[in-house]
């Protein structure tokens, strides 16, 4: 049997927390924050963590390993 691996775009997107939740960088704070509100810039930065349904597909499909 061959060696089941992470996808590499996973790895590089989600972390797997201590209690095996999954956690993400937030999307829309790289360019054109000129437009965005004040709220969306300020509760979008640093990490958050996914919901559970998305986080069993991440977990299940890409993240095998962890």
């Amino acid at each position: 049997m061959p060696k089941i691996k992470n996808k590499s775009s996973a790895k590089k997107r989600f972390r797997l927390t201590a209690k095996g939740k999954v956690r993400f960088n937030s999307a829309n704070l790289s360019h054109m924050l000129r437009r965005r509100s004040q709220k969306m810039k300020r509760t979008n930065r640093g990490t958050q963590i996914m919901s559970k349904p998305d986080a069993r597909i991440i977990k299940r499909n890409f993240l095998r390993n962890v």
